[in-house]
């Protein structure tokens, strides 16, 4: 293959990115689009970069020290990433090459001045746009010293904040190469960025301008402050003017230089309001051929725009296809799920498929398309109220949206007779055998599903699994379930309610509800506590266990003093619960029974902080400490005028709240099991796939949907490049942070909790277990990293099922995400810790090992000195 070095920007388009870099295809698909005008120039290929590498053998070297470096050594990435640029440096460029690029300088003009800049193959991507992590350089004068420049801008590419983005972005540095885009320099009256969507809030109606006078790169430094202006509909709808002293210009001779500038021009705009209306315009243009929102940098000279780059905006969270032009208002699912991680192809679509109502996915996350039951007036109320009692910053959110005119339209109510959406369900008797006929359903379903689903392969399964998910469905939907959910909750709001009206007590609810029976998810809890008793006494069971790598340990446990018994506890442990595990809503997500390991560390932790027999003690502890709260109560209550009747009801409640706020937890551990019997029979038929040789991998269906598996197994056939780009896809969602609520227009609201009762500096949430602790901050983001001591204070970004025997184990909660009814605060609450959920950036606020303090009943942690 003729190696090729140098190709004009105008031969280039935007598929072209492995010979001329990410930048480089950009401004090449720019340079044609109708009315875009970019400057004209050349690109250094990745073949040049190439010839320089092959110059430099000790690269090789470097390179495979560089990728043993964790990413966040900042001495070693440093140290090494200083050592491979200066080997780039120094190596001679190629006669050949040289002679191409001064070739090049020679059409376009020799003694001309250009802006020599970087163009990496992995940089303005869709999912990662690489923005200012190599090198520009500007009005560079002269064939010697653009190829001096070139140089650098190849050394560039290992930067330390170059490499250390690759890096967690799990980019190998040795598949990137970098190419050199040198254009004719512009000499702008102004210069400055466009963002075609607002990149604080998302949405993609506003675009904003960001104006300053001279180049544009004073902008980009922070060397000055731009104007802003926002655009909505044609027109500038904010503009903010600031006062302009300094710029950047360039020097007749290369390089630049900071000025003064004109005292007249100071308090001038950068630009007009035609002007800018003008380049938002060309910038909507540049997003409709892109197909996405992005951000333009441009430059403009005699009155004309030139335009320099264009990236996605990657940080934007995609929003819904709706397949309409009408406005739509969006509530996520994980929130209430406590699972706001991305879910792969797979996970999403059994979700959807196994769901009671339609969901929408955007950005690896689902969502709930709530604008109908907004638009009227009657399910409106309904809607908010039940949303907001379990998470008051979605209720927010939605009121902000609703509080602007004409955005969610207004429908009339129902008419007569007819039920407004997601009504109450009409009480039940407080009678422990409903909860027990409902218990027993779900086993007898879960029963004949495993039954079943053992005989069925290949295309009669995925038949099979349809007519299982409208089962599934079912059980969702039946209606003496939802009557016993919804008696638990109303009994603790009710409670709440009365018991603050009458007696000034907040949150009474939480201690009368400690230890309530037939909660599957806090049983879960305790039964790792029994797990760990039967491990403690050996002492060579607990060093096997803390040398622990492999998935298959239980195997090597007989062999061990005590281990035969350690062993059928791990395994009747498994057998009852292994099929949960953190995000267990992504069927995709390896299960405990499939990845014991992930429980070790918690087992030794109990081990270490319990003595034996704590589970029942601390069980015991609970159902004692709620007896006492409640004659405390009722003794209260009877002291009071009409004492009698407001006892005697509250008596009534307690007994309903107890009868039913354990079964709240059921319903999903029944969803959960029939998932992993899904599973199962799932990778079963990947594995034939695999030995087929129609898959390399059985993971590789997590990356089709369940429509796409069943068609894979009918034709034999897969999309290989779908399956890589939607893992691509899957690692890119991971930096986006899903909102609470999404509109149509893109735009992202988090809500806000709109309090003056809490201390200076302190960190807001929703208060959902009643107490107050002070201890040490734990801050653990994955389950099998937790090393917890007594005391200690769990602080999270969410905590479904799955997290219960950490609570065993700690002195307090903070999440992230969280609502009154979602797991981790019913758990709490069970187990009795001071818990505040929905504190937004609770993990990257408070530091691990800092001493906090949890006010569970007034919704607030403080930072301690």
């Amino acid at each position: 293959m003729v190696e090729q070095y140098v190709v004009d920007l105008h031969e280039v388009d935007g598929t072209q990115v492995a010979l001329v870099g990410g930048k480089g295809a950009q401004l090449g698909g720019l340079s044609r689009i109708e009315g875009v005008r970019v400057p004209a120039g050349f690109c250094v290929t990745t073949d040049a970069y190439r010839r320089i590498v092959a110059r430099a053998p000790s690269l090789d070297d470097l390179l495979d020290r560089l990728s043993l470096v964790d990413p966040d050594d900042r001495e070693a990435v440093r140290t090494l990433s200083a050592r491979i640029r200066r080997t780039v440096e120094r190596t001679a460029v190629p006669d050949d090459v040289a002679a191409a690029i001064t070739g090049a300088l020679g059409r376009f003009g020799d003694q001309a001045a250009y802006a020599v800049r970087s163009s990496a193959t992995a940089e303005d991507l869709p999912t990662a746009s690489f923005a200012g992590q190599q090198d520009t350089y500007l009005n560079v004068v002269g064939p010697a010293a653009v190829l001096r420049h070139v140089s650098r801008c190849w050394a560039s590419l290992f930067t330390e904040r170059a490499v250390t983005y690759r890096r967690r972005n799990g980019i190998d540095h040795r598949t990137v190469r970098m190419a050199v885009v040198v254009q004719r320099m512009v000499l702008p009256r102004a210069a400055g960025v466009l963002f075609t969507a607002d990149p604080v809030t998302g949405n993609r109606t506003v675009a904003t301008v960001d104006a300053g006078l001279g180049l544009g790169e004073a902008l980009v430094s922070g060397l000055v402050n731009p104007d802003v202006f926002a655009v909505r509909n044609g027109e500038v709808v904010t503009r903010t003017i600031v006062a302009k002293r300094r710029a950047l210009r360039a020097l007749p001779g290369g390089g630049v230089q900071e000025v003064a500038v004109d005292p007249q021009l100071q308090e001038q705009p950068a630009l007009t309001d035609a002007q800018v209306l003008r380049l938002v315009g060309l910038g909507r243009r540049i997003e409709a051929h892109l197909g996405r929102p992005q951000d333009i940098e441009w430059c403009l000279a005699d009155d004309d725009f030139r335009i320099v780059q264009s990236r996605p905006i990657t940080t934007l969270f995609p929003v819904p296809e709706a397949g309409d032009r009408e406005n739509h208002v969006y509530v996520s699912v994980g929130h209430g799920q406590m699972m706001t991680d991305p879910m792969k192809p797979l996970g999403l679509s059994m979700w959807q498929l196994t769901a009671m109502v339609p969901m929408h996915e955007a950005g690896g996350r689902l969502y709930v398309d709530v604008t109908r039951r907004l638009a009227s007036p009657a399910s409106r109320a309904g809607l908010l109220d039940v949303l907001g009692r379990g998470d008051p910053l979605i209720r927010d959110a939605l009121e902000t949206v609703l509080a602007r005119d004409g955005f969610v339209p207004s429908l009339p109510d129902a008419g007569p007779g007819v039920p407004p959406a997601g009504g109450t369900p009409a009480p039940i008797a407080t009678d422990p055998a409903v909860v027990a006929e409902l218990i027993e359903r779900s086993r007898a379903s879960v029963a004949a599903l495993e039954s079943d689903i053992r005989t069925k392969t290949g295309p009669a399964l995925f038949d099979f699994l349809l007519e299982a998910f409208e089962e599934h469905r079912r059980i969702l939907a039946d209606p003496l379930s939802m009557q016993a959910i919804m008696a638990g909750m109303e009994a603790t709001w009710w409670l709440n309610d009365k018991l603050q009206e009458w007696l000034g007590e907040r949150n009474a609810a939480d201690t009368l509800t400690l230890s309530a029976p037939g909660n599957i998810t806090s049983e879960m809890g305790l039964a790792l506590l029994d797990v760990a008793d039967a491990i403690r006494p050996h002492p060579e069971v607990v060093a096997f266990l803390q040398d622990v790598r492999d998935e298959d340990f239980l195997d090597g446990l007989a062999k061990l003093a005590g281990g035969a018994g350690a062993r059928d506890a791990v395994e009747a442990y498994l057998d009852r619960y292994g099929m949960r595990c953190v995000g267990e809503i992504d069927i995709t997500r390896p299960r405990w029974r499939e990845r014991p390991t992930t429980l070790v560390p918690v087992i030794l932790d109990n081990v270490r902080n319990f003595e034996p027999g704590a589970a029942e003690r601390r069980f015991e502890q609970g159902r004692h400490k709620a007896q006492q709260k409640e004659q405390d109560v009722l003794s209260r209550l009877r002291a009071l005028p009409d004492g009698d009747r407001k006892a005697d009801e509250t008596a009534r409640m307690i007994d309903r709240v107890r009868t039913f706020i354990g079964y709240r937890e059921y319903p999903k551990y029944g969803i959960v099991s029939r998932y992993f019997l899904y599973k199962q029979a799932l990778l079963a038929e990947a594995g034939r796939l695999v030995q087929a040789g129609v898959l390399a991998e059985p993971e590789d269906v997590y990356y089709l949907t369940f429509q796409e598996f069943r068609e894979v197994v009918r034709s034999h056939r897969v999309d290989e490049r779908l399956v890589r780009q939607r893992k691509d896809a899957f690692r890119s969602y991971h930096a986006l942070t899903p909102p609470r609520v999404l509109t149509s227009d893109g735009e992202a609201l988090t809500g806000a909790y709109r309090r003056d009762d809490v201390p200076a500096g302190a960190l807001v949430g929703l208060p959902v277990s009643a107490g107050t602790i002070e201890g040490r901050a734990r801050v653990v983001l994955d389950m099998a990293d937790a090393d917890l001591e007594a005391g200690d204070i769990l602080v999270t970004t969410f905590t479904d099922p799955s997290w219960s025997p950490l609570f065993v184990a700690v002195a307090g909660l903070v999440t992230e995400v969280g609502g009154l009814m979602t797991h981790g605060a019913v758990i709490a609450r069970e187990y009795g810790l001071p818990a505040v959920v929905g504190v937004e950036r609770a993990t990257r606020l408070i530091r691990d090992g800092q001493r906090i303090r949890v006010h569970g009943t007034d919704g607030y942690v403080e930072i301690l000195p």
